[in-house]
């Protein structure tokens, strides 16, 4: 007889990238997610040093099903990470091998919900073509939070990822997004690299109308985060330095 597969859980995991907040993860992990975390000893993860830290954590609140340095972890490839995985040319089957032996295995990014804006795609992918149950848990989506706090359009938007490094073309892409988000009401979502927060507002403030709408939301669901949002000549007249440390999710519309 056939060995039934496993199963593929998403586990999120939260958006303090295992910084000093550690304290916090019961604040934004439900313990239902943590529960299923633990039982898993096959993971497929974007950073195996932080896989193992997250890991870490979870044992201190519900035991792992066996020593951490027993449970089998792989990371995605680098080039995944450099040119993601959503356009279909990574074939990521051979790291659910252990699904089709039986086992159930876990898919982990650095923070918030695996495959979302982060590596993981190519590997649910893999799993719906090879028949594997796919089983998103619930926790931290930095993207989803910043949309609900923006107070801009909730029912039309759109994530576009990250923006161009070069300055001139950021501008003109930033043109572009608030041309569409002011004619459709379809709100933009897009993130950037943490060191390049301060360039990225430097832009938004020199680039769009007066009267579009910024949202920025860094460190969501820590005792640090904010999240603001007002019209661009507002933001002008204000203090508006990013930590070049945090992570953060924009979002322009009308």
């Amino acid at each position: 007889m056939n060995t039934p597969h496993g199963k593929l859980y998403l586990v999120p995991a939260p958006l303090d990238f295992g910084c000093d907040e550690q304290s916090s993860l019961q604040n934004s992990m439900p313990m239902g997610t943590l529960t299923v975390a633990a039982k898993l000893q096959y993971w497929v993860c974007e950073n195996a040093k932080s896989a193992r830290a997250y890991l870490k954590r979870v044992n201190e609140i519900t035991p792992l099903a066996g020593p951490l340095q027993t449970l089998n972890i792989q990371e995605l490839p680098r080039e995944v990470h450099k040119k993601g995985d959503h356009n279909g040319n990574f074939d990521a089957r051979h790291l659910l091998t252990p699904a089709l032996e039986g086992h159930d295995v876990g898919l982990v990014s650095e923070a918030g919900m695996p495959a979302v804006a982060d590596p993981g795609s190519s590997v649910v992918r893999a799993a719906h073509d090879l028949g594997i149950e796919v089983i998103p848990l619930t926790g931290p989506v930095s993207l989803l939070l910043a949309l609900a706090a923006s107070g801009l359009n909730g029912q039309n938007f759109a994530f576009v990822g990250y923006l161009p490094q070069d300055a001139a073309e950021r501008a003109q892409r930033l043109r572009e997004l608030e041309s569409l988000a002011l004619k459709t009401g379809q709100t933009q979502l897009f993130i950037e690299t943490p060191y390049r927060n301060a360039a990225m507002m430097q832009t938004l403030l020199q680039t769009l109308q007066p009267n579009t709408r910024l949202a920025v939301c860094s460190a969501i669901t820590l005792a640090s985060g904010i999240c603001r949002s007002e019209a661009i000549k507002a933001w002008r007249q204000k203090a508006s330095a990013l930590n070049n440390s945090t992570p953060a999710v924009f979002a322009l519309g009308r």
